[in-house]
C-alpha cells in the first residue's frame, strides 16, 4: 500500500460537539485534509507541543519521550492505519538498538507523540480518500 505522508495543520474547537475538537491534518506535496474528532485533553496535548509551552511539570507525552531517551527508544514514524465507523487507527513505528517494532496507539496520542519526536506521520490513500 502507498503511504501518503500528512503534517499538523491545526485544531479547532467544534462549536457543535461541546469539549470536542478537529485535528486536521494536511498532505504534504497536496490539498488533501484528513480531520481527526479529539476530546479537549488530547486537544490540549497536542497544542502545548505546537504553542512551545513548557509546564512546570512534564506532561504524559513528555513523559514518555523522555523515558524513550532515556531508554534508547526512538519513534521513527506515525501511521494512521485504519479508520473504521469513524474511529481512526494508528500505529506508532519505533526502533531500539537496531530492531523495529509497531505499536497500537490512538491516533490523537501517536499524533502528539510525532510532533515531540518531530518524526513523520503517514496514512495510506484508501484512508486519506474514504475520510
Amino acid at each position: 500500500m502507498d503511504k501518503v505522508e500528512l503534517r499538523f495543520n491545526s485544531i479547532t474547537y467544534r462549536h457543535t460537539h461541546a469539549g470536542a475538537y478537529t485535528l486536521m491534518l494536511a498532505e504534504v506535496g497536496g490539498d488533501r485534509r484528513l480531520p481527526i474528532f479529539i476530546g479537549a485533553a488530547e486537544a490540549q496535548a497536542i497544542a502545548v507541543k505546537v504553542e512551545n509551552i513548557k509546564p512546570a511539570r512534564p506532561l504524559t507525552h513528555d513523559l514518555f519521550k523522555d523515558l524513550c531517551d532515556t531508554t534508547g527508544i526512538h519513534v521513527k514514524e506515525v501511521i494512521i492505519t485504519d479508520l473504521v465507523e469513524a474511529i481512526f487507527y494508528a500505529k506508532l513505528v519505533v526502533e531500539q538498538n537496531g530492531d523495529q517494532a509497531e505499536v497500537d496507539a490512538r491516533s490523537s496520542d501517536a499524533i502528539a507523540l510525532a510532533l515531540r519526536f518531530e518524526c513523520p506521520i503517514f496514512t495510506y490513500e484508501h484512508i486519506l480518500s474514504a475520510a
